[in-house]
């Protein structure tokens, strides 16, 4: 059941998207069972945004953690990286749950930021993908400046193997100006790229399904 909590504005909130009750996105949580942990750094400025879509993946994927924050604290982020997540799935064995986690970022070729003057990041282990339970997606919440700056700022990420998306169709996230066709929401990006490393286009599907519903429904607010 839906529940309200008082906030300080006038309208009351849903405790669990935080939204306005009028404008809840609790009818598209969609609970997708998940091999890899994902962990999603959202840019302070995404966590009020209406059309931001990590809350909606957060609360659908179990083994997820979002922390808002643009410049962490080095043993702050590194914690986040490395230590188990409080809640959500465990791993399915009890070998693999002992098993320390291997984290990924997910992010575009390192070619793409030269001009920030990044170091190369260090390459995927192939021996990583063979195993989707031990890694842990670390995924930016922001629009693409924006997640430029947070991995600027944070040289532990910059430090991550990356993950780039491979064969991607245009977005369906018609709520918000992209500048290329392959620019895809954090919920859309997070499920292709969960959908890349667990071999599996299936299981991610009825939440891209919702997705849809929830871009719809953004529409219809901005038509008002």
């Amino acid at each position: 059941m839906e529940q309200i909590l008082k906030t300080g504005c006038r309208r009351p909130a849903c405790t669990s998207c935080l939204r306005p009750q009028s404008a809840c996105i609790c009818q598209w949580i969609r609970q997708t069972t998940h091999q890899v942990e994902v962990l999603i750094l959202q840019h302070p400025l995404e966590v009020a945004h209406a059309k931001g879509s990590a809350r909606l993946l957060h609360l659908s994927l179990a083994r997820s953690q979002l922390v808002t924050g643009e410049v962490f604290a080095e043993h702050d982020l590194l914690a986040l990286l490395t230590a188990a997540f409080e809640q959500g799935e465990t791993c399915t064995t009890q070998a693999n749950a002992d098993r320390s986690r291997k984290a990924v970022l997910l992010y575009p070729d390192w070619q793409h930021d030269r001009v920030l003057g990044l170091p190369a990041p260090p390459a995927l282990e192939p021996a990583w993908l063979k195993d989707p339970c031990r890694l842990r997606l670390v995924v930016l919440d922001g629009t693409w400046r924006k997640s430029r700056k947070m991995l600027h700022a944070n040289p532990l990420l910059q430090q991550l193997p990356r993950l780039s998306l491979q064969g991607l169709l245009a977005s369906r996230y018609l709520i918000r100006k992209a500048h290329r066709p392959d620019q895809l929401s954090t919920l859309e990006a997070t499920c292709a790229a969960l959908a890349q490393l667990e071999n599996s286009v299936e299981n991610f599907q009825p939440l891209l399904t919702a997705f849809d519903g929830f871009v719809a429904q953004q529409l219809v607010y901005r038509g008002k």
